[in-house]
């Protein structure tokens, strides 16, 4: 390669902890950054095209700022003249803000400002001044018309010709910028690594990121000031010159010391790369064996079909990993919860409880999936393994098997050649099914009489598409019952048949799978089989012991079946395993309570599903009648006043022929305290309105 020139960039050198060192080649056509801190360095290749004309302009590294408005148009079609003046106020804070971070705002221009830094921590602590500074501002605003801004930061090699400042460099500080939040700032992978470790940041990985114009993909990380920490201030820029000489010795020196066998000193690979959680600070216990979460697999295209895919690989590999008697996986609704927004491991862990954290992306090009994931270990503060997966789309089920494998490989799991063999088994091999599968789920958990019809019609397309599949089987089960259970269906024994009928298909499909047993046990309850119920979901339980819906589900029969103490160990096992669970576990573990004589753990339950935005007139009645089994009267008849208000046809008779119980003197005790509470026993001459239904 014919270099024509050799650049050695040190930023931050000034700080007493050297953090890092860029080395920069380039030839006409490409820039070759090799960028690293104490731990790792890395050779990033950049393809910088050029035109002729342009090969001989005067070129230089810089650390490059670009930053918008989000939703200009918006702001001058409401006001113009106003729009454009607070615009405007606003980027002239933003050059006073870069210029006391010896920064250089080279161009302002309608909507965005392009700036120069000579180092990241300056870029950073300017743009994370002006955010905090600017937020305030426009909370001062009377109107709508606030100007929310976006920044992006990257490290690349810049040009400045007629007066203006152009490269690659400031083409990805713009596609960087494009994939912040309002109000938010997003930095490259060199800016990562560049940024000295002592900084206030917390840094969330967005993962590998296709960006337009460039062939390989960027690292890309939120960043924003850590919770109760101040900005650094401004550095005297007479004492950064005065340093310059300084630094550059120092690069040489770092350089050399690399270079003659340093790299162990040097790149500490024993250090941690983020803060570590605190076990002392999690919300539950650590589990005396390793503990995951599968944060939810970003979708890094516009491409709505592979959003579904990435919906449903978080969830393959959560049931996957939940069938390991040797781990603690937490169920993927509380998982889910995390979607769509910037992670920080360690406050996940914290609030988890848990050691490991699995997160992902995908991407598709053409027929092509890329599919990144990395396995982090929180406690310890490091990343245990990061890996890519390029495949064909129809290779997916293959890239979970391998993914699967990987991950309790290096939790060092002890698997006997069964389980091994179970966990990496394929469910299917056609990602139309998959998809189809996946979009049901989403339609089944809204609980809406329409809902349920849609799930099941892309149930059915599901099995259609593979007919040896078992789980839209199941899952075409569960839409029967639930139906049957809310009195959704035209006719009740029609839909209890129909289900049994294809939970009993998805058995016999797969019997080593625990979703037939589960929603056949859910039918056997509405048929007066509630043993049977338990004995199937017994079975789905062994078969996914760490499943959230075979714990808690296995919990609800055991509570309508007299078994209320195990029911209540169950019911706190699955909110272990899925912290951030859905309202219906209250519903039952609040009954449970109730059972046992925790009257008054019983009505913290019950609040707190309601506080979760619950909307059901039998989550309401069961906390009046433990209000009522208190003497508290008043409060009994408020639920229930709110509970007619929601359902003006609900009655007695509604409500337990949707939730019997097993023993007819316990039936009896609860209706007289529904009945106390004031829900009616017969309903009125109105037209009943539609249930929201529950789990």
């Amino acid at each position: 390669m014919n270099l024509v020139k050799v650049l050695i960039c040190i930023t931050d050198i000034a700080n007493p902890q050297i953090e890092h060192v860029v080395i920069c080649m380039s030839n006409r056509n490409n820039l070759f950054l090799a960028f690293g801190d104490r731990r790792r360095i890395e050779l990033v290749q950049i393809q910088h095209p050029v035109s002729s004309d342009m090969n001989d302009l005067p070129r230089k590294l810089a650390v490059i700022l670009h930053a918008d408005v989000v939703g200009s148009t918006g702001l001058v079609q409401r006001n113009e003249e106003m729009a454009h003046r607070r615009i405007d106020e606003a980027f002239s804070r933003f050059s006073e803000t870069i210029a006391a971070y010896n920064g250089v705002a080279h161009e302002v221009r309608g909507d965005a400002v392009v700036a120069e830094f000579e180092r990241a921590s300056d870029a950073v602590c300017a743009a994370l001044a002006f955010q905090v500074a600017n937020a305030e501002h426009n909370k001062t605003l009377a109107d709508e018309i606030r100007p929310e801004v976006r920044v992006g930061i990257s490290l690349g090699e810049v040009i400045i010709a007629d007066g203006k400042f152009t490269g690659v460099g400031v083409v990805l500080a713009q596609r960087v910028e494009q994939l912040a939040e309002p109000g938010g700032v997003c930095i490259t992978g060199a800016i990562h690594e560049a940024l000295p470790g002592s900084m206030p940041f917390d840094q969330e990985s967005l993962g590998e990121r296709e960006v337009k114009g460039f062939e390989e993909t960027v690292k890309v990380y939120a960043i924003r000031l850590s919770d109760g920490a101040e900005l650094p201030p401004p550095a005297d820029s007479s004492r950064a010159t005065g340093q310059l000489t300084l630094r550059w010795l120092t690069a040489v020196a770092t350089v050399l010391f690399l270079i003659g066998g340093g790299l162990l000193a040097w790149f500490q690979p024993w250090a941690p790369k983020f803060e570590p959680a605190a076990v002392e600070d999690m919300a539950f216990p650590l589990p005396d064996k390793p503990s995951i979460a599968v944060l939810p697999f970003d979708n890094y295209s516009d491409e709505e079909q592979l959003g579904f895919f990435a919906d449903g690989l978080t969830e393959n590999i959560t049931s996957a990993l939940s069938k390991a008697p040797g781990l603690f996986v937490i169920a993927r609704n509380t998982a889910t919860t995390y979607k769509g927004k910037p992670i920080n491991v360690k406050q996940v862990a914290e609030d988890l409880g848990i050691q490991y954290v699995l997160e992902g992306s995908v991407q598709k090009s053409g027929e092509q999936l890329r599919i990144t994931v990395q396995l982090v270990d929180a406690v310890n503060g490091h990343h245990l393994w990061t890996d890519r997966f390029d495949r064909a789309a129809d290779d997916v089920f293959v890239i979970q098997d391998e993914i699967t494998k990987r991950v309790i490989t290096e939790l060092q799991v002890e698997l006997t050649e069964g389980e091994n063999a179970r966990i990496a088994a394929r469910s299917t091999n056609s990602l139309q099914a998959w998809l189809l599968r996946t979009e049901g789920y989403g339609e089944f958990i809204k609980f809406t009489r329409e809902s349920q019809v849609r799930a099941r019609e892309l149930f059915q397309a599901a099995h259609e598409a593979d007919p040896d599949w078992a789980l839209p089987l199941s899952s075409i089960a569960l839409t029967h019952w639930y139906e049957a259970r809310m009195g959704f269906s035209k006719s009740r024994d029609e839909s209890i048949r129909l289900g049994i009928e294809a939970a009993e298909r998805a058995i016999e499909l797969q019997p080593d799978e625990f979703v037939g047993y589960f929603s056949l046990g859910n039918l056997m309850a509405l048929i007066n089989e509630p043993e049977k119920g338990i004995e199937l979901r017994r079975k789905a339980m062994e078969l996914a012991p760490n499943s959230f819906n075979t714990v808690a589900g296995l919990a609800i029969r055991l509570s309508e079946a007299d078994q209320e103490q195990e029911a209540v160990e169950l019911f706190e096992r699955a909110i272990r395993l899925s912290p951030k669970h859905p309202w219906w576990i209250e519903f039952g573990y609040g009954f449970a309570l109730h059972l046992v004589g925790r009257k008054e753990d019983a009505i913290k339950a019950y609040k707190q599903g309601i506080n979760s935005g619950a909307k059901s007139p039998h989550l309401l009645a069961r906390l009046a009648a433990v209000y009522a089994d208190l003497g508290r009267m008043d409060e009994a008849k408020a639920m229930i006043d709110d509970a007619l208000r929601i359902d003006s046809q609900f009655t007695t008779a509604k409500y337990f022929k949707s939730y019997p119980l097993a023993s007819a003197e316990r039936n009896d005790w609860y209706e007289d305290l529904l009945i106390r509470s004031g829900l009616p026993e017969y309903p009125s001459t109105k037209l009943p309105d539609e249930s929201d239904g529950e789990a």
